[in-house]
């Protein structure tokens, strides 16, 4: 009987396998955005990233998810003034919750896009070393932003929250024309 339960439980875990191969079949690209807390700005990240590639009839084709670095908020919503700026620009940020980064993210994603250097440092820090995923700063795809970081807006009041946007959407269409040249979609 114990035999024919941990073959039930196997053939169970490997159907399930399967089943997400194929639903993730037509997926080019995973992209993951992470911050310290995973509560302003990578879920703000998530969100515009979301709606452009909605908006360009990709949503089969990349898959989009947010992390932090540190443990503090996990399972937590998005901070209410960033879902409040977001809902603003008619993006919905309520259903996500915060996770923490792992070292596994190195082999789930295609690309890990940092906020700051920090966070950069401490993602870089858990890389395994044979992961596949490319691993840059949000700010690198920007046209109209020279400095290299998104701030954190926790502190920065309401109008901290909106710039934080301006800058992930300028940098969100670079990041989508990249993704768009390397997985030729």
């Amino acid at each position: 009987m114990i035999n024919f339960i941990k073959r039930f439980k196997h053939r169970a875990e490997t159907a399930a396998t399967d089943s997400e191969k194929a639903m993730n079949a037509n997926v080019a690209a995973r992209v993951l955005f992470v911050c310290m807390g995973n509560i302003c700005r990578s879920p703000s990240a998530e969100g515009v990233f979301r709606k452009l590639v909605e908006s360009q009839c990709l949503t089969a084709k990349i898959d989009i998810d947010s992390a932090g670095t540190i443990s503090y908020h996990v399972g937590e919503a998005p901070d209410t003034r960033a879902q409040a700026a977001a809902k603003q620009r008619d993006i919905d940020l309520s259903g996500l919750r915060a996770r923490q980064f792992t070292s596994d993210d190195f082999y789930q994603f295609d690309y890990i896009i940092a906020m700051d250097q920090d966070n950069l440092r401490n993602t870089q820090a858990l890389d395994p070393g044979d992961g596949k995923a490319e691993v840059a700063l949000m700010l690198d795809f920007a046209e109209n932003f020279s400095q290299r970081e998104v701030p954190d807006p926790y502190y920065g009041g309401k109008n901290g929250f909106q710039r934080v946007l301006d800058m992930i959407e300028d940098a969100s269409l670079g990041l989508l024309d990249h993704v768009r040249q390397q997985k030729s979609l």
